[in-house]
């Protein structure tokens, strides 16, 4: 994807965490930190917790973060996976699925649902993806994903039936944003739900 495309995506998800309020985060699927870097220079922010499977990315991520003024005691970067969360990770104001849930098999989705919404079960939950109806303007063919690694890529219907159920299911409310772009009939390159749950 283009940088200008990755760019909004990352402004329109730290402008809802932000509008959240949010003081502890989560960043599920952290990956390099192109996410976490941004929330690791969050003066709002007292707690940044990354989460990835792959070691290699989170050395990576640590390495950016060497090279930052940051305020380590606020940083957690851990090994793990996001559908078997530690008890810990519980509560926090904002958990965030930056561009991961396509890297999920289908079949462990409902795995990753019970991890967010009843472990974990944060205050606001954060998830994007891409839109799959956004392919053909990037020369994305329709036989093919946007990445070998996707194991699905969700039309904005699709989407949207999904995390409806999940969050009523749990007892959350979801609103929808076409992000990343806007053609009139095609949404956003990247689609984002926001998920918030009563206080108390």
């Amino acid at each position: 994807m283009t940088s200008w495309l990755h760019q909004d995506r990352l402004e329109a998800v730290l402008a809802a965490i932000s509008a959240s309020g949010a003081r502890r985060v989560l960043d599920l699927g952290c990956g390099d930190g192109d996410l976490f870097v941004h929330l690791a220079a969050m003066p709002a922010l007292n707690a940044v917790v990354g989460i990835d499977i792959c070691n290699a990315s989170l050395d990576r991520l640590r390495a950016r973060l060497a090279r930052m003024k940051v305020t380590a005691a606020k940083i957690d970067l851990r090994h793990g996976s996001m559908t078997e969360p530690a008890a810990d990770l519980a509560g926090y104001d904002c958990a965030v699925l930056l561009e991961t849930i396509e890297h999920i098999d289908p079949d462990q989705l409902s795995r990753l649902e019970r991890a967010l919404f009843t472990v974990l079960r944060a205050q606001t939950i954060i998830i994007t993806t891409p839109n799959a109806e956004f392919n053909p303007l990037l020369g994305v063919p329709a036989h093919r994903m946007r990445h070998p690694d996707h194991r699905f890529e969700w039309d904005r219907r699709r989407f949207r039936t999904w995390c409806a159920r999940a969050a009523k299911a749990a007892g959350y409310a979801a609103t929808f944003h076409d992000i990343a772009g806007a053609h009139p009939t095609l949404g956003g390159a990247s689609q984002m739900a926001v998920f918030t749950r009563p206080a108390g």
